[in-house]
Order: structure tokens, then sequence, then C-alpha cells
């Protein structure tokens, strides 16, 4: 018996990688985009010092009472719209029960066994190939405050106490880091697009916990999972799931058993440790907030709500595509942020030009963005500017040469173009005297390229062009200085 065991454990250890399949479920904070926090009037301003953002009522102070932020309702119930969710018509706050420095009441308000939004789904694609995944729930709840650790010291920052969640709950249906990515991006723009979030996962405004285990390919029992924390990117994401599948699989080949616990994950060392047992449900003694009565919502107003949601990402790609003109390349991308397509947008009513703010965008915006490692939504210029400047190159008051050159300008600084070619004397010049000498002058000093040119070689005169437009400072009239040096190669007048 012994030595049939040791048999069967050697095989176990011996199997690849591919003998087991990773099931990952994820959890993910999104701050609601409310003016004031879930349950009183403090504001709830990213950044500003520390506890200024504090009242009785987050800070948890006896005696006093909470009032429901309904704005946060109705950023939840368009979530839940638009994640295909049910929506109850009631649902119940209840006390989610433990402790941390930052927890000023000692629990958290959070929804239970009744919650906002239940039972919806979200399709992906990855590869090709089509998946949906399915939404557990979507629940509302209060963001706990901030720990601060200076050497031996610890600090308390209660202005995200309060601070109005939605926390949506996924089933355990990923099975890859690309299938969890393509999941969490297609969320992201979803809630930006709806207005409730901004969803920076640098500021914390969009946080995931990641849900994962491992178990025999083809097996249909769940193994033991793990909850995976400290996540503030896609590819930190992406890394800790290939990490903690890697090691939850080396413990099995081990004839090892995973622990359920909560880790932590360290980015810059590329590995996790544990951070606390995992707790359950019943370990958080659940029980209705007895401050606060149930939230009830009529059809009629859930109704509204759905008739007010606005434009997201797949009917904006429709609409570019017929009303715009635009491929299909060209609507993904600008749609591919909320923040580009409302450049995209606000930049083509005041031009009317769709298509040439849809190159100055795809084309210099994204050079310039990926020069500066920048994110989309780092972009901080006046559409009116970028508009300004294609009416500029539309009435050839300046050339394209010039115009990039204006438009980095627009970019990194918001300049006003109209102003910046004023001052920089940046206008085409189109004086036909000034052109004509510049053109002789350029073909002199360059005698073998115009014997070239009458010797049939049609490239060199895109040479002389080329030279007269540097000798100008690339503000000469393109077509002018064109025309100028074929007529000049032509009559012999060099």
């Amino acid at each position: 018996v012994v030595r049939k065991h040791i048999e069967n454990r050697s095989a176990f250890r011996s199997r690849p990688m591919s003998a087991y399949e990773t099931v990952i479920g994820l959890e993910v904070h999104v701050h609601l985009c409310t003016k004031s926090k879930l349950f009183c009037s403090c504001p709830t301003t990213f950044g500003v010092e520390p506890n200024t953002n504090v009242c009785e009522v987050c800070s948890g102070m006896p005696g006093v009472l909470p009032v429901l932020n309904q704005t946060a309702v109705e950023y939840a119930t368009r979530a839940g719209l638009a994640l295909n969710c049910t929506i109850n018509n009631d649902s119940v706050f209840a006390r989610k029960n433990y402790f941390y420095p930052d927890m000023p009441y000692n629990y958290q308000i959070s929804q239970f066994e009744r919650p906002l939004c239940e039972f919806g789904h979200l399709d992906i694609n990855v590869g090709g190939e089509a998946k949906r995944i399915g939404i557990t729930r979507i629940h509302m709840e209060t963001d706990a405050g901030k720990n601060i650790h200076e050497g031996d010291h610890s600090y308390l920052d209660l202005n995200r106490a309060a601070v109005p969640l939605i926390e949506i709950v996924s089933e355990p249906d990923m099975r890859s880091a690309e299938e969890v990515i393509a999941y969490l991006e297609k969320l992201r723009l979803i809630i930006q697009y709806l207005g409730a979030s901004d969803c920076k996962l640098q500021e914390g405004s969009m946080r995931a916990d990641v849900n994962l285990s491992v178990r025999e390919a083809g097996s249909r029992e769940l193994g033991t999972r793990t909850e995976m924390k400290n996540l503030n990117s896609f590819k930190a994401i992406a890394r800790a799931i290939e990490g903690e599948r890697k090691r939850q699989i080396e413990l099995l080949e081990e004839g090892k058993r995973v622990v359920q616990e909560t880790r932590r994950w360290d980015d810059n060392k590329e590995s996790s440790k544990a951070m606390r047992s995992k707790e359950d449900a019943q370990d958080y003694r659940y029980f209705p907030d007895p401050d606060l009565v149930p939230v009830v919502i009529s059809d009629e107003w859930i109704a509204r709500v759905k008739a007010r949601q606005p434009e997201l990402r797949t009917e904006k790609i429709a609409r570019y595509k017929e009303e715009y003109g635009l491929p299909e390349y060209d609507a993904r991308l600008l749609t591919s942020s909320k923040h580009m397509a409302d450049i995209f947008e606000e930049t083509t009513r005041l031009s009317g030009r769709p298509k040439e703010a849809s190159n100055w965008l795809m084309v210099e915006a994204m050079r310039l963005m990926k020069e500066q490692e920048m994110e989309l939504e780092d972009m901080e210029f006046s559409p009116s500017h970028l508009a300004a400047l294609i009416r500029m190159v539309e009435n050839n008051i300046i050339n394209r040469t010039v115009a990039k050159t204006v438009f980095e300008e627009i970019f990194r600084h918001d300049a006003d173009p109209e102003a910046y070619v004023e001052e920089n004397g940046l206008k085409v010049v189109k004086d036909e005297g000034a052109l004509r000498d510049t053109v002789k002058a350029v073909m002199a000093a360059n005698p073998q390229s115009v014997e070239d040119y009458r010797n049939g070689r049609e490239k060199a005169m895109g040479f002389l062009v080329g030279q007269t437009m540097k000798a100008m400072k690339g503000k000469a009239d393109p077509s002018m200085v064109n025309q100028l040096v074929r007529e000049l190669l032509a009559g012999g007048d060099v």
C-alpha cells in the first residue's frame, strides 16, 4: 500500500502544467463618482489634505444617522442595467462585521442577502472566441479609510471612508489571465461610458480582487481558492494570476494542500505572500443595518434610469461608421477610451471634419502618447484648439508640416494654435517672388539634381522640392513650390 501511494504521488508530480485548469472569479470594486459620500454630505474629492473630507457620520461618531445618497443608487442601477442584471425592487443594507483601524464604524455597510442587482453577464472575446462571463451580483457598500505607514508610525486618513462603492462579483467563469484582462477592460469601459466612475486604477477608484484556484483538467470540483489583493494595474493582475497559478500547481505537485487565504501581491518582487486566512460569509456575521431602511425602487423609476442610459461603446462604433463614414478600425480606436471619444466628438462638432479629427487623434496624438508613455485619459488639450488647427490647415493658413509642430504644442501645453502661429511667424508664405528666388537658389546649389531631372530621373524633382521647403523652414505653400520647381526645370531658367 505504501509503495502504491509513493508511485501515485510520483506520477502526480510528473504531470505538466497543462494537466491543470485555472478557475478565476473576480470581485471588482468601483468608486462611484458622486459629489458626496454614500451616507453624508462630505465631498469625495481625491487627493486633498488628509482628514479634511470627514464629518461625524462618516467617522462613526455615536448618535448619528446615515442618509442614503440617491445618485449612488442611480449609478449602481445604471451599471446593473448595462451588465444585463435583474434590478431588485427592494434591497437591504447590512453590517459586515470586521475590525481594521481604517474602519471607523468597526463594520462595513454593505449588502448581502438582498443586493441591488443580480444574475447578469458580460460577453468578452479572446483570440477570436466569444465567451460569456456570469455576474453573480452588484451590491453597494462603503469604502474604508486609508492607513499610511511611515517608518515606525502609522497614520489614519478617513477622507475615503464611506465613499460609495459598487462591488461587481463575477462567477468563476474565467480560465486565464487573458480572459480576466478582456473582462476588466470591457467592464471599465462600460462603467466609464455610463459616467458612473472614472475607473482609475492608479487612484484606487477601480480595484480588483482575484479569487483563483486550480484543479485537474476535466474535473468539475473546484479547488481551494485564494484571494489576491494589492493589484493596481492590468499588468500586475496578469502577472499575479500567472504567479499564483504556478504556486498552487507546485504545491499540489509536491503533495501539499492549498490553504484558503488572502494574499498580497508584490509586483516588484513578482511574488505574493500570505496576509491572513480567508474569511467565509458566516465569519462576517452579516445582519440588516438597523439605522437604514430597505431601499425600495419602483419599476417606473428603473424605466426612467434605463431611458437615460448614455450611449455605450458598441452603439458609438455603429454611429461613427454610419454618421461620420469612418472605417471600423478608426471607430474602434476612437472609442477605446471614453475620454478619447469625447475629444473626437467635440472636435468634430466644432470643425465639421470628422475624418480630419480622427486622423490627428489616431496618428499624431497616439504617437506623442507613446513617446511620453501616457494613457489615453491623460490627454488634456482642448478640442476647440484641435478644431482651430484643422480649420487653419483647411484654409491654407499653415501647411501640414507646420501643423504637426503646432499640434505638439497643443498636445503638450494646450496652446492656442492661432496665437502660437502668429507669435512664431508660421503662416504659409505665398509670396511668389520670394519663393521663386528660393527655388532658383536651391537649383543653383544642386546642379547635379537639375541635370538628373532633365535626364529623366523624376525623383530628382522631389529632392529639389524638399530642399526648397527646408530653406523656407517648412512655411512655404507646397503646391506653389511644386509648380515653381517644375516650371523652372522645364524652362531652363535657373
